[in-house]
């Protein structure tokens, strides 16, 4: 596809991203964005890189088999404005092990200044009266070529972003909280410098998976496995071929001589037989091979404990409604917890701002 406009480009050739990258690394800062397939794909991958710089605005086509290794080491030593980013962390290293040096993250800075909605399109709205037209949220970013509605909505979550964290910056400077939002980004950034772990000897503990018998459970830990097989050969979300709450509902009536087993309605006759095939060899399996039920194991909590909980939980929200900003951000409710039980490595795990406010 030819550049789309002068200032809004399309990147999809090994030249034109030679050719960008001296534009790039002449800017200080990056406003970034990313898009995936992972409401039409499975399991998702890296759909397109929105970046914008002073006066100009590009996509980058991950797609077109690109090397991508110049980009990210141009990206690496600059500071990335980006808006909730957690996702976009953890597809830019799944994709390409890329972990940035710095990142201005406009919705946290949001968050701790006391946006009670912090959505990208509520702060531009209310800082710099922009509204953004949000129809392609739901596109399929692996259709190629792009539309033009397409490529504006994806540019539309990067292009705004220097503006936007102009006057957030300023804020959290005027409020004092510059620091807090630093050790936020900086932990961020530690948390997706490796790769997400999926422990598939238990992702098949569905939500209603507890209230089934161990028998049952086989039969559905089988049925998952089955589901996630059909998922990647047909390059589709498991949800699309078979539901949770279905899945589940399989495996509490495959046994249940009372009642019909609750099959998934519009399976393929090939799909029907192969799960069929899936849950009858669940049903062999002798029983000392069926999932143990995990047990949670809870110790009575000391009065000592509960008062020092007490009294945690008040600092934090003394200091949240001084602060104006919602008490989660200082300690979530589990996060007390933990911590009235004395647990060190909590304590670690909390930022020093966090522990500062609760005078820890």
């Amino acid at each position: 596809m030819k550049a789309l406009t002068q200032s809004r480009r399309l990147i999809d050739t090994q030249v034109q991203l030679k050719e960008f990258l001296p534009e790039l690394r002449k800017s200080s800062w990056v406003s970034l964005d990313t898009e995936a397939d992972s409401l039409h794909s499975y399991p998702e991958k890296l759909c397109l890189l929105q970046i914008s710089l002073p006066d100009t605005d590009v996509l980058i086509d991950p797609l077109q088999n690109l090397d991508m290794t110049v980009l990210f080491k141009a990206l690496a030593s600059r500071e990335l404005l980006i808006h909730g980013s957690d996702n976009d962390l953890r597809l830019m290293y799944a994709a390409h092990q890329f972990v940035p040096s710095k990142i201005f993250d406009t919705m946290w800075a949001a968050r701790l200044l006391g946006f009670a909605a912090f959505g990208l399109n509520d702060l531009l709205s209310k800082l710099l009266d922009i509204t953004l037209d949000k129809g392609s949220q739901k596109a399929n970013w692996t259709r190629r070529p792009l539309t033009d509605k397409m490529a504006d909505y994806a540019l539309n979550d990067s292009r705004h972003l220097r503006a936007l964290t102009d006057q957030l910056r300023d804020q959290l400077k005027a409020k004092g909280r510059t620091t807090w939002h630093e050790q936020i980004c900086n932990k961020l950034i530690r948390d997706h410098a490796a790769p997400k772990e999926t422990d598939t000897s238990q992702a098949w503990r569905l939500k209603g998976s507890s209230k089934l018998s161990r028998c049952e459970q086989a039969i559905l830990r089988a049925a998952w496995h089955w589901r996630e097989i059909e998922a990647i050969d047909a390059n589709k979300p498991p949800y699309f071929v078979v539901r949770h709450e279905d899945l589940v509902c399989i495996a509490g009536t495959v046994i249940d001589k009372n009642q019909k087993t609750a099959w998934p309605a519009k399976l393929s006759s090939r799909r029907f037989k192969s799960l069929r095939e899936a849950v009858g060899l669940a049903l062999d399996l002798p029983a000392e091979e069926w999932p143990e039920t995990p047990r949670t194991v809870r110790r009575r909590i000391s009065q000592s404990e509960k008062l020092f909980y007490e009294a945690l939980k008040a600092q934090r929200d003394k200091q949240a409604k001084e602060l104006n900003i919602d008490p989660t951000l200082i300690a979530s409710r589990s996060t007390l917890v933990r911590l009235s039980l004395e647990d060190g490595e909590e304590r670690k795990q909390i930022l020093p701002w966090q522990r500062e406010l609760l005078n820890l």
